[in-house]
């Protein structure tokens, strides 16, 4: 019911943009979140934005390079991700949650539905 795409192979500094379509229901009054998985780390939270858009979360390592920002009339999400550095290596999940409340904002159990991922790697 998510589907992430736009990962690749890029160079440090350099940019992408994944995306993450919903199919099959509508996520117009969900939490959506993007989280990443390094090979053999733990899956973290990486940004989060709310149902009507106007308010977003980022973790601090990418607060100021990545942009959150969704299309609920597309019901499409999107990861705008600059100034890459090689520690954002790793696969990208989108995700959507009912009910998150901020503390559980950058839990990954608080969240209901999860794409497949989408790999990026940043190379140095």
């Amino acid at each position: 019911q998510l589907q992430a795409s736009g990962g690749g192979l890029v160079q440090a500094g350099g940019s992408l943009r994944l995306s993450c379509s919903a199919s099959g229901r509508t996520f117009s009054g969900y939490t959506i979140g993007w989280f990443r998985q390094a090979t053999g780390k733990e899956r973290t939270f990486v940004a989060g934005i709310r149902s009507n858009g106007g308010n977003t979360y980022y973790s601090d390592s990418v607060k100021g390079r990545f942009t959150i920002s969704r299309d609920n009339a597309k019901t499409t999400l999107f990861l705008q991700m600059n100034s890459l550095k090689p520690e954002d290596t790793a696969v990208y999940y989108c995700t959507a949650g009912q009910g998150i409340i901020l503390s559980s904002l950058r839990v990954p159990s608080s969240y209901h539905y999860w794409g497949q991922g989408t790999e990026v790697t940043v190379s140095s």
